[in-house]
């Protein structure tokens, strides 16, 4: 009997070529007339399922594994790229050091306005090497996207309408992202 048992059930149970009963398409009655027949079907499907919550398990904990391991790296990366931007701010840090610590009274005024002008250039140089830029849109139109209008002044023609005439703090762009808009006055034709 135990014979008969192996050679209806294989490893590819569930395939329509085996000799699956349900895959053949056995009815209950025939499953259920075997009791043999029935046992050894309970036990295929229990392994099946077994197997089945096993991969389950496996991929949930595969997977649990990958978010946890793009969360780290992600901030790893994220870190890296503030040490990088750090690193290049030291030169203009230390130029910016020195230049506090000189004594007014033995240099000039022209020297220290042109230390501070020296000191903006290095910052701003390195600031756009990583994707900073200034929005200063003096004599452009106007802009709501980038410009914020703090006040109005008349214009002279209808050609000037809209057009920024004054800008009392420039915006910034960081990768095309607007991280400040530029405060401007805006020209206005009321003719």
């Amino acid at each position: 009997m135990e014979d008969r048992d192996k050679s209806r059930f294989n490893g590819d149970a569930g395939d329509p070529g085996s000799d699956d009963a349900f895959a053949r398409g056995a009815d209950r009655n025939e499953i259920e007339g075997d009791p043999s027949m029935s046992d050894a079907l309970m036990a295929d499907l229990e392994r099946r399922l077994t197997d089945q919550q096993d991969r389950y398990l496996r991929l949930a904990a595969e997977y649990e594994n990958y978010r946890k391991r793009t969360i780290r790296e992600r901030s790893e990366a994220h870190s890296r790229g503030q040490a990088d931007l750090a690193k290049q701010l030291l030169d203009p840090l230390d130029d910016l050091a020195r230049f506090a610590h000189v004594d007014p009274t033995t240099v000039d005024g022209a020297t220290i306005v042109q230390g501070a002008e020296m000191v903006e250039k290095k910052l701003f140089k390195v600031l756009s090497g990583v994707g900073l830029e200034i929005v200063d849109p003096i004599d452009q139109t106007f802009d709501p996207t980038l410009h914020e209008a703090v006040a109005t002044e008349p214009a002279l023609s209808p050609e000037d309408d809209h057009v920024v005439s004054r800008v009392f703090q420039v915006g910034y762009l960081f990768n095309g992202q607007l991280l400040r808009p530029a405060r401007v006055v805006v020209k206005q034709w009321n003719g």
